[in-house]
Parts: C-alpha cells; sequence; structure tokens
C-alpha cells in the first residue's frame, strides 16, 4: 500500500483534485477489477476507452481516478489528470512496486525474429554461470527456474513490474524480456530502467498495427531512444536499419555482425545438423544449435555477457552446452531418417532464414518438404509473401492453417496461393487442416527427407473462432512418426 503521493513520483500532473495523500492497494485499468483503495488508470485502449467506465468505478467505490480529460465528479472522488494516462501508468506501476527494475540488471531484446530465443539463451546462460535470472519471454516467463505462464510478448504495465518486483524478493540479479513494438508504442516499458537494449533485425511484420514500415521502424527505434546514459544499446549492424537504432540514443553504443565491421565478429566454419563450428572474437566454439540465424543469435548472447562484464571464455563454454530454444528449429528424426524441423517462423524473412539454412546442410539427394500457413487477424500483406518464399526454397510445399482466430481459413490460404507463381503450381498443394497436412508430408516422404513444419513453433494449441484448441506441431509429428514406424 502506497500513498497517491507517491505513486505520482515522475509524472506530469496536468490537474488534481480531492485528497492526494489517500491511500492505494492496487492499480488496475481494467475497470471490472475496481473497488475500495484502487487507483484506476483510465486507458484508451485499441479497443474501448477507460474513460467511458469512470463513472462504473466510481459506483463500485474506487474513489481515486486518473483520467486525461477533467470531469465532474463526486466530492469525495480524487481526480488526477495527465497528458496521457498510457504512459503514466507505466510510472505509476513502477512506484507502486518500488521501481524493481532499478534493483537488477534488466536487458531488454527486440526485432523481429530472433527476441524468444535471445532471452531464453540469455537466461540459460546467465543461470549456468552462477546467478538467479528472471525472464520474460513469448513462450514462458521466469522466476530463476520458476515457469509462470505468459500471455503476451511483452506483459500490461501492472503485470510486468508486478513480476519484476517479485523477481527482486526472490534474488534475482538479472531479467532480459523481449520488447515488442506493440509495447514501445503503447508504452509498456515505460517507467522501467533497462541496463541494455539489444536490436536483432527488421523485416516485415505486424503491418496490420503500425500501419507503415516507417512506423513499425519508429516503434523499435523509441526503445532505444528512451535508453539512459548508463546502459548499452548493442545492434547487429549487418542488417541494414541497424545503425538506425542508435541513431539518438544517450546509451554506449556497441554492435555485433558477421559481415560487417563490428565490435562483436562471428564466422561460421561448419553448418551441419548435427550443430555449429564458429569463431566469436577469434575463439572457436562447437554448438549444439544450426543456422546463420542462430550464428547471429550466439553472437548477441555472448555480446550482452560481455557487455555485462562476464568472462568471455567463461561465457563461451557455456555457449557451447546450449540446447535449441523450444518451437525454434527443434528436430526430430523417424528411425527410417526422415527428418522433421518444427519453427516458429511467421514472416517472410523468418521462413526464408530457416529454408536457407535447411538447404545450406542438405545434401540435394532428399526432398524439403514445407507446411506453412499465416494467422488470421494479422498483417494480411505478408501472406502471398509467405507461399512465395516457401515455394522458391522448397521442393515440395503444403499450404495450410495456422491460428486462423475470427477468419476463415479458407480465405487466408487463397490470400496465400497468390503468392504461387505459375511454375511453381504443380508442387503446391493447399489443405486446410493443418494435422492432414502434416499426416500428409509424412507420409509423403521417403528416408533422408526433410519436413519443415513452420509458424507456430512452440504453441501448443491452434485458436479458431476464440476457442483455443489443443495443438502441438511437435507432438503430432513425433506421434505420426511412431506410427509410421510400427
Amino acid at each position: 500500500m502506497r500513498k497517491l503521493t507517491e505513486i505520482l513520483i515522475n509524472c506530469d500532473v496536468l490537474s488534481s483534485k480531492g485528497n492526494m495523500n489517500v491511500a492505494i492497494d492496487q492499480i488496475i485499468f481494467d475497470s471490472r477489477k475496481a473497488k475500495s483503495g484502487s487507483l484506476f488508470v483510465a486507458v484508451k485502449g485499441t479497443q474501448v476507452d477507460g474513460h467511458s467506465f469512470i463513472s462504473n468505478v466510481i459506483e463500485q467505490g474506487c474513489k481515486t481516478i486518473l483520467s486525461e480529460v477533467e470531469i465532474e465528479v463526486p466530492s469525495d472522488v480524487t481526480l488526477v489528470v495527465v497528458k496521457d494516462t498510457s504512459f503514466v501508468l507505466g510510472v505509476t506501476a513502477s512506484n507502486f512496486y518500488d521501481n524493481p527494475s532499478d534493483k537488477l540488471k534488466l536487458v531488454g531484446v527486440t526485432g523481429t525474429n530472433g527476441k524468444t530465443t535471445i532471452v531464453t539463451l540469455l537466461h540459460k546462460v546467465f543461470s549456468d554461470l552462477g546467478y538467479k535470472v528472471g525472464l520474460l519471454s513469448t513462450v514462458v516467463n521466469k522466476i530463476g527456474n520458476t515457469e509462470i505462464p505468459s500471455t503476451h510478448t511483452t506483459p500490461d504495465q501492472v503485470s510486468l513490474n508486478a513480476l519484476l518486483d517479485q523477481m527482486v524478493v526472490e534474488g534475482c540479479e538479472f531479467c532480459f524480456m523481449e520488447v515488442s513494438s506493440h509495447s514501445v508504442v503503447q508504452h509498456r516499458i515505460s517507467g522501467l530502467t533497462f541496463t541494455g537494449g539489444v536490436f536483432t533485425n527488421i523485416t516485415h511484420d505486424h503491418l496490420d498495427y503500425h500501419g507503415t514500415f516507417k512506423a513499425y521502424i519508429k516503434a523499435k527505434k523509441g526503445f532505444f531512444d528512451a535508453l539512459g546514459k548508463d546502459a548499452f544499446a548493442l545492434t547487429n549492424s549487418d542488417d541494414k536499419n541497424g545503425m538506425v537504432m542508435l541513431q539518438n540514443t544517450l546509451a554506449h553504443k556497441s554492435s555485433y555482425a558477421m559481415k560487417t565491421p563490428a565490435d562483436f565478429k562471428v564466422k561460421i566454419i561448419e553448418n551441419q545438423f548435427s550443430g555449429l563450428v564458429l569463431t566469436i572474437d577469434g575463439q572457436e566454439v562447437w554448438t549444439k544449435l544450426l543456422g546463420s540465424f542462430n550464428a547471429y543469435n550466439l553472437l548477441a548472447v555472448y555480446a550482452v555477457a560481455v557487455l555485462l562484464e562476464q568472462d568471455k571464455i567463461e561465457t563461451l563454454t557455456v555457449i557451447s552446452k546450449l540446447d535449441a530454444v523450444v518451437g525454434r528449429f527443434q528436430q526430430v528424426r523417424s528411425k527410417s531418417g526422415i527428418t522433421a524441423i518444427v519453427d516458429y517462423a511467421h514472416t517472410p524473412d523468418a521462413l526464408e532464414n530457416v529454408l536457407q539454412t535447411v538447404a545450406s546442410i542438405r545434401t540435394k539427394n532428399e526432398t524439403v518438404y514445407t507446411i506453412v500457413g499465416c494467422g488470421g487477424d494479422r498483417d494480411t500483406t505478408k501472406r502471398p509473401k509467405m507461399a512465395a518464399v516457401a515455394c522458391e526454397l522448397s521442393d515440395k510445399v503444403i499450404i495450410t492453417s495456422d491460428n486462423p482466430r475470427s477468419e476463415n481459413p479458407e480465405d487466408i490460404i487463397a490470400q496465400m496461393m497468390e503468392g504461387v507463381e505459375g511454375q511453381h503450381y504443380k508442387k503446391t498443394l493447399s489443405i486446410t487442416d493443418r494435422e492432414q497436412a502434416i499426416k500428409t508430408a509424412c507420409a509423403m516422404a521417403e528416408p533422408n527427407d526433410i519436413i519443415l513444419i513452420a509458424g507456430k513453433g512452440h504453441e501448443t494449441y491452434q485458436e479458431i473462432k476464440g476457442v483455443k484448441y489443443p495443438f502441438d506441431d511437435l507432438q503430432i509429428v513425433t506421434n505420426l512418426f511412431e506410427k509410421l514406424e510400427k
């Protein structure tokens, strides 16, 4: 419980009326949770405007309101007016939990691809180095080794600070978190103190939300613009927008790359299904992970560890023992020698990276099958591009359903098929039922063939018309392999 005046530290208050020393026992922005002792922050969301529910929360006993507009309230209600309640929500939540991000080393990772892999590997590396570590990711949140289910890439401001506070209480020294472009625009990270920020890359994604690629870049850049002078900003200088991210940051600038000059460098010596042999900063290291995209991910992990003052050789030793992240180029092999790869690739660039990795390893004597779909209620412009990439880099393609959500899956598939050029028609199938699509590829495949199942990765559900049905690509293909071998 904190006084309102304490919660409003560093908030730009335009006006206020009522008792400013009132005690607050929770901050909420969901009107249904409002009660006596709550501070209700009226946020303008993408679907509803919290200001519409101010009268409701007052009726529910809530007597303290944060608003963007001056309104008439009963005399026993405290009203505080600010310019942007979404931004202030983060600051007040941080203050309410006594600024937990100041008490640990918080590193944010942003970019279109690689965020989950990098933060997950960082959590593992620093845990193996002997630290207690927090993780905030698309797949799962962790406090040490205790798992907490994840619902968003970046949680809301209140949930985020509550998790960080719990990490501090549990003795975590570091926290590695994904920072989505949505979270920057929606101020979900406002009020946080970051020790460092990492940029992976930026490619075609989320244009349904941001509208233009320029706006998408601006959202990512906003994270680095807000870093303090004591933080570090690490960027992938091989990405054409990598250095753009650092233009206005006050943070200490560092770069990593495979092709261009950079502070941290990696070179691929061997790339096989058994793993990668790399030189990182001149030191040779073998890792179970594979693919050029993972060479970048591992270099970023190494660079962050060095920037956080960890021993270089000890860090590389730990990196050499890392396993693949769930749903990221995760392999299962049948007794007959068919290899299935499950990967979260759900953007044209990510799919291209995975298929190019397969191409760099394969012997050319096998057939590469790609099973791919696109999610409903998301960026529609990438759908034909996903199909085009799959057809260009695969021998056989099955276009299927992903998470159709509220859309008709056959409509999504039809939009994807627009990207299939005439010369690829004969090698392309469309099968709406995703399990049937996987089953078809397994039945068609022969020993040594490769099946890529793209798009859902770690997800253990398929969302159809608002319902999440159990569905795990890896489990399904594993079961099919077992049945086919009997």
